[in-house]
């Protein structure tokens, strides 16, 4: 077993890279202490629509983004968004191999509704991982470290604005069936809904399958 520890910031239906470090390390903090940004996949998620790439942005209440913690965070229900995100989810996914599988659980929690991004975002995290027989070690931190001792810092790595080549060299996504991948080619690094929607209890081996091996320089393109 990997005894490795890491810490990442809690996302929303987070991104491929995202899930290989729940696969790859041994236990896994989710930091809550961090000063809340934006424009970050904490409230961000990015899936394969008709056109390419959309991303999904949870709206949050205003406040005073420069001394809001993660952990206080709170869902706004501005503009609809619930429906919003799962008619898109909906007109992305219909067609894949598992999405009426998952549908009727997965909706729920668009149903639902939670105070808190972070209790979101936890909730949505552990049902994907039970549906890929997935079973990470998480842990809430208990106050913010600058630099985590003993743990590695990845609190900022995954990040919509950096490219996860240069920032993850541990990270290969390896390509799987995309239903517009005719249209668009293959989209590496997207949010796990589209993993599991399309891969289904395979998602798991293409997990462990995008973890590089330790001895790997060379990285693959799309």
């Amino acid at each position: 077993m990997n005894e490795k520890e890491i810490v990442l910031s809690t996302a929303y239906l987070a991104p491929v890279e995202y899930y290989t470090k729940l696969y790859q390390y041994g236990r896994v903090w989710v930091e809550g202490f961090d000063h809340y940004a934006k424009q970050t996949y904490r409230n961000r998620c990015v899936i394969a629509a008709a056109d390419g790439p959309l991303a999904l942005t949870i709206p949050t209440e205003k406040g005073d983004e420069d001394k809001c913690l993660t952990r206080d965070v709170r869902i706004s229900d501005h503009g609809n968004w619930r429906r919003v995100h799962w008619n898109a989810f909906v007109a992305a996914y219909r067609h894949s191999p598992f999405f009426d599988y998952y549908a009727d659980e997965f909706h729920r929690f668009f149903e639902q509704r939670y105070t808190f991004l972070l209790d979101f975002n936890e909730a949505l995290c552990r049902w994907v991982c039970e549906q890929m027989d997935l079973a990470p070690d998480m842990c809430p931190t208990t106050a913010y470290e600058a630099v985590p001792a003993g743990k590695e810092d990845f609190r900022e790595l995954i990040h919509p604005k950096k490219d996860f080549r240069m920032a993850d060299p541990a990270f290969e996504p390896v390509p799987y069936y995309q239903v517009f991948d005719a249209r668009n080619g293959f989209l590496p690094n997207l949010s796990v809904a589209d993993l599991l929607f399309n891969m289904g209890p395979e998602s798991l081996l293409v997990l462990r399958d995008s973890v590089a091996a330790p001895s790997l320089t060379t990285k693959k393109t799309f």
